[in-house]
């Protein structure tokens, strides 16, 4: 009996390592992308707030853009979430608890 309840303990916490393993994995590539990004959300947030992105919203709104244009950009709330949501990502990240 004895040795059957050592078999259960080392298989359970031999699983537990393998998740905590994938994940460890999963979370360093994840910040290595982070990381590598980070240089996009200075100018990112510079555009939204200058000038130009409400000359050319107004000009998306005006239909002078090509209609194949991808301009996920030019959504309002969907930038300003980005940037809320990268702001709070990184405070998390980045704050010592």
């Amino acid at each position: 009996m004895e040795n059957e309840d050592r078999i259960e303990r080392i298989t359970e916490m031999e699983a537990r390592m393998d998740r905590l393993q994938a994940a460890a994995a999963a979370l360093e590539q994840a910040m290595d992308a982070w990381e590598a990004a980070q240089p996009d959300l200075e100018p990112l947030a510079r555009y939204y707030a200058s000038p130009l992105w409400r000359e050319d919203f107004a000009a998306d709104e005006a239909g002078e853009l090509p209609a194949e244009l991808k301009r996920g950009v030019l959504s309002e709330d969907g930038l300003w979430n980005l940037l809320d949501q990268v702001r709070a990502l990184n405070e998390r990240l980045w704050t010592e608890e």
